[in-house]
């Protein structure tokens, strides 16, 4: 019978966690936000290893990302953002590039970077998504960082 290796539980590294957040729609995000820092607190992160970087939008995530995981104390970040549809295409081709910069990041550096930007057709949607009756994705993005750095962890010491 084969182990089965998760990060539900165990030791996490220290280092800071940088949130990159989107002001754009601007209460969705910081709903995101709110419940992303409160997830990594009681984690065991505190304000001070948890970071809050603003940016304009969410074509600015992955540069930002890029620039925060650069450094050697950050061991993780979460991006935060939310492209509600209008009335062209645009929404599709930000989400569509975000999206697959952020794995790439991931990937190609191996840090772990959770994607919490909300892709809805309507307001309502991004409500009940950022801390509605869909839940809130911004505490799940911290929640999935966390248990990656657990999982890191436990990868790092042997399979």
């Amino acid at each position: 019978m084969s182990t089965e290796i998760t990060g539900i539980e165990g030791e996490l590294p220290s280092g800071k966690i940088v949130i990159v957040a989107s002001r754009y729609n601007q209460s969705i995000c910081d709903s995101l936000v709110q419940g992303a820092l409160e997830t990594l607190a009681q984690a065991g992160y505190p304000s001070a290893s948890t970071p809050v970087v603003r940016v304009p939008g969410a074509w600015e995530l992955p540069a930002v990302v890029k620039q925060a995981i650069a450094h050697p104390n950050v061991i993780a970040a979460v991006a935060l953002g939310c492209v509600i549809k209008g009335e062209t295409t645009h929404d599709i081709h930000i989400n569509r590039s975000v999206s697959q910069a952020i794995m790439t990041l991931s990937v190609e550096t191996g840090i772990p970077i959770a994607f919490g930007l909300l892709t809805c057709n309507t307001l309502e949607q991004a409500i009940h998504r950022s801390g509605g009756n869909v839940g809130n994705k911004g505490i799940e993005s911290a929640e999935a960082v966390v248990e990656l750095l657990r999982l890191g962890k436990k990868i790092a010491h042997g399979l």
